[in-house]
């Protein structure tokens, strides 16, 4: 993506040929939380100030001393300002009509629904607290979180946030490798899972992979276990280790546990996510500066207001439950929905059911999901009133101009913002976004820094590329929510994070901005090919290929050319109607090379009736990648269904 590999003249990016417009309406803007476009200029007037007024949306036991202490890479935020996340989710909406308000609406996948208000809410956490602080955890004690989306994930989070125990929630898809790995790295003393979880009607068995962890998990002494899906009696338990959630928390009763006074920089969470070297890396993420940006970004961002009904459908085992599930949207006092399954249970409409069902007001989603939507057709969702809907949001990748236009105007009415927000599971909070009360849209541009985030892009020499160019994404100002370090591995945090760009964060995705400033995102530098000296985003030849009415979804891969040195695999599914075959692959290829040019065509077409994803309906192109490299394939065991790899691989055999 360095300027001096810019392809040649007609070669024009795809996504910058995008011409379509979507500015605020009047009507939204005339009620948005931010509506004046002076906010960029004053929050980059005074960066710590700008800060310092959103830390005072959350409520403090001490005021800080400095809003911020920067030696990079290690930042300090509130510098000796005491915080609870506990208490800012739950306890201080006690004091208003608030406590009545729902907090959690969960729909499980069999169709069983609870409501939780904040009194609930502040009910249960503090059993849970006693209930983990009289089976031993203490202040610092890590603790291992193996659940599905259910309210006892996010009461177990904020039980442990009161009692100043750092929290490593695990996914409830992985392994029991990759549990034992993670609880091995942070050295957890406890753990808590269920019996098992739902998902497409099958039962998800959390505790017997988990038992088959604990045999590897010294440090473990205890696990809480939650009765989701059987027969207590039925579950084997551990004698000396098991204790049942329900049990542990009768015990509690009515007892409340008072929050503790915890410094700014006290550790949070632990969150692992995926790193080049194959080892999970521990994101270690703190108290103070994280509420103050989730908080910030989830109010500003969504443009929040008390009646909305807000969904966000990703796992809390990913950062973004984290961010916009749990803390977040609680330390706002938001009602937020929580469901179990799949989008496709019992049939493809179910997301649009629960819309309706609770008159949800802002979705936020995966780009993944909404192509899968729209493979799916209009009709599941025209069965459905959705006019609750207000804002629209993406989120886990670039998502694509056309998926971007569908999701607006099928499931938005064609009139709902749709913000596309840019950030990781290092930075904890959105940093790349429109605000929907300001922002001129573009479909598949995630727009502009949010205020007081500093953005830019490089070239290979750390040089700032022209606007209309592309480079490597960096940031170059500490913000809140920012990981603090990898746990207990500081050296591979700054040799990642800090060292490609002295003084810059590198955030490892690609990005161009157009003539007017707009970012669009391109996604992993390691997804960036160099095809004959020239580099071409993944997501740019994806994006042209879903803009061709026959495919609903693409994946695209590099592979080997002996002559370009990198060439183009793409992996497509097709909307119903449409047939693969020799032809389509031409007629593909030549659309391809008509949006953007012909050194872009996929020298390999292969069709399949679906991309290999993970349960939270991510593309696993690295498994595309092992396949046609001819490695043995790596973990399968996050994919929602292993059995397409087989037909993908034996289809690529027979190409070569």
């Amino acid at each position: 993506m360095a300027t001096t590999n810019e392809p040649a003249a007609g070669m024009l990016s795809a996504l910058l040929q995008e011409d379509r417009r979507y500015p605020p309406s009047d009507e939204f803007k005339a009620q948005a939380n931010w509506s004046d476009p002076a906010i960029y200029e004053r929050a980059e007037a005074d960066p710590e100030a700008f800060w310092a007024e959103q830390a005072r949306a959350i409520d403090w036991f001490k005021p800080w001393d400095r809003v911020l202490d920067w030696n990079p890479p290690k930042a300090r935020w509130f510098v000796g300002a005491e915080v609870n996340a506990s208490y800012n989710c739950v306890d201080r909406h006690l004091q208003s009509w608030r406590r009545n308000k729902a907090a959690i609406i969960f729909e499980g996948e069999p169709g069983d629904s609870r409501v939780l208000t904040y009194r609930d809410l502040y009910r249960e956490v503090n059993r849970c607290a006693a209930a983990l602080k009289r089976l031993g955890v203490k202040k610092g004690d890590r603790v291992a979180i193996y659940l599905g989306m259910v309210p006892e994930l996010a009461i177990a989070m904020l039980a442990c946030a009161r009692i100043g125990a750092p929290h490593t929630v695990i996914f409830a898809g992985f392994s029991a490798d990759s549990i034992s790995d993670r609880v091995n790295d942070c050295g957890a003393t406890f753990a808590i899972t269920a019996d098992g979880g739902w998902r497409r009607g099958n039962k998800i068995p959390l505790k017997d992979t988990m038992d088959r962890a604990m045999e590897s998990c010294p440090t473990v002494k205890t696990v809480l276990v939650v009765n989701r899906t059987d027969d207590a009696r039925q579950v084997p338990m551990n004698e000396g280790r098991d204790v049942w959630w329900h049990r542990a928390l009768a015990d509690s009763g009515a007892e409340q546990v008072e929050p503790e006074r915890l410094d700014a920089e006290h550790p949070l969470y632990i969150l692992y996510t995926s790193g080049t070297t194959g080892k999970p890396k521990g994101m270690l993420h703190t108290t103070g500066g994280y509420l103050v940006g989730t908080a910030c970004t989830h109010k500003y961002v969504f443009d929040l207001k008390e009646e909305d009904v807000y969904w966000c459908t990703a796992d809390v085992g990913w950062v973004t439950g984290h961010s916009y599930i749990v803390y977040g949207p609680l330390a706002n006092g938001s009602t937020c929905l929580m469901y179990e399954g799949s989008p496709d249970y019992p049939d493809k409409d179910r997301f649009w059911d629960i819309v309706e069902k609770y008159a949800v007001s802002i979705l936020y989603t995966a780009p993944t999901a909404i192509r899968t939507f729209m493979r799916w057709g209009k009709d599941f969702p025209a069965k459905h009133d959705l006019s609750s809907l207000r804002v629209l949001g993406t989120v886990g990748e670039p998502i694509n101009p056309e998926a971007w236009v569908w999701y607006r105007e099928v499931i938005g009415g064609d009139r709902c913002p749709v913000v596309d927000t840019w950030w990781m599971t290092e930075t904890g909070q959105i940093l790349i976004t429109p605000l929907p009360g300001i922002t001129v849209l573009k479909p598949g541009s995630a727009t502009f820094p949010f205020p007081a985030v500093k953005a830019d892009v490089l070239d290979e020499s750390g040089n700032s590329v022209p606007l209309g160019s592309g480079g490597y994404l960096v940031l170059q100002r500490p913000w809140p929510a920012m990981a603090r370090t990898i746990w207990g591995d500081e050296e591979r945090y700054r040799t990642q994070y800090w060292s490609r760009f002295p003084g810059n964060y590198f955030a490892g995705d690609g990005a161009k901005r157009d003539e007017a400033g707009y970012y669009w995102l391109l996604g992993r530098v390691d997804d960036v090919l160099n095809v004959a000296g020239h580099r071409i985003g993944t997501m740019e030849v994806e994006s042209a290929l879903v803009s061709h009415p026959a495919v609903a979804e693409a994946a695209v891969i590099g592979i080997s050319h002996e002559i370009k040195g990198q060439g183009i695999a793409a992996f497509a599914t097709l909307r119903g109607g449409y047939e693969g075959g020799a032809t389509m692959v031409e007629t593909l290829r030549d659309h391809v090379g008509d949006k953007i040019g012909a050194i872009a065509k996929p020298d390999k077409i292969f069709f399949t009736a679906e991309l290999p994803k993970t349960r939270s309906a991510k593309i696993m192109r690295r498994l595309l990648r092992d396949i046609a490299e001819g490695k043995v394939l790596g973990d399968t065991t996050t994919l929602a269904d292993p059995t397409i790899l087989a037909s993908i691989k034996q289809q690529y055999e027979e190409s070569e």
